[in-house]
């Protein structure tokens, strides 16, 4: 059966959710529930209402809030897509952000107009994802990982007190790469985000490890 187009724009938003599960970068899949594309694989997302949301962002929380139980910190807007052929109803429009968050914060579980979950690897997600996703999901990556690339600490993905190799593990996993500690390190020295937990170690084989916490207020 033909979907019925609708006769004005469609204007949803779409998040790329990135955490870390066994120091390995994963992104948030839901499982649709409702048409179109029911059973299909997707970034959380959906379309606004102009009588609650008052933003895009507030659309953004919102919907991902109901499709998965989760509350985010923060969203960082990646891109815009539109046309008249992303999306079966008709003509639409969404805006991608993405968002961090630790995993020892992620209670996902599935919600309304949602069959299941899944954290992917972002690069081999494993599912054919519906509409335009697919090339969202890899606009949403990049812009993660040109983040990174310019310095940016990924804090948002850690527990609130970590160590510096914790920092580390976490740039090297989303950039897919091994990074060199000594430089890392030198990086860090001026940091402003980082603070350190007086009295707070880590003590494993070698010496003790300092713990550090995110600045107050700070955001990726």
């Amino acid at each position: 059966m033909t979907e019925k187009k609708l006769l004005f724009p469609i204007v949803n938003t779409d998040v790329a959710l990135f955490t870390l599960i066994d120091q390995q970068l994963r992104v948030l899949l839901i499982q649709r529930a409702n048409k179109p594309d029911p059973g299909g694989w997707a970034l959380p997302g959906g379309i606004i209402k102009p009588e609650i949301d008052k933003s895009l962002e507030d659309a953004a929380l919102r919907m991902l809030a109901a499709k998965a139980l989760l509350r985010l910190p923060h969203l960082q807007q990646v891109a815009t897509h539109s046309g008249p052929d992303r999306d079966p109803r008709g003509w639409s429009v969404s805006t991608l952000f993405f968002s961090l968050l630790p995993s020892d914060q992620v209670p996902a579980v599935a919600a309304s107009k949602t069959e299941a979950i899944a954290w992917v690897d972002p690069e081999r997600p494993g599912h054919r994802l519906g509409f335009d996703h697919g090339q969202m999901l890899a606009e949403a990556l990049h812009a993660l990982r040109d983040k990174v690339e310019r310095g940016a600490l990924p804090l948002h993905l850690l527990p609130a007190r970590f160590t510096l190799t914790e920092v580390q593990r976490a740039c090297e996993a989303i950039l897919g790469r091994v990074i060199d500690k000594g430089a890392f390190r030198r990086q860090l020295k001026s940091a402003r985000d980082l603070v350190k937990v007086p009295g707070a170690f880590v003590r494993g084989a070698q010496r003790p490890a300092q713990m550090y916490r995110a600045s107050a207020g700070f955001v990726f």
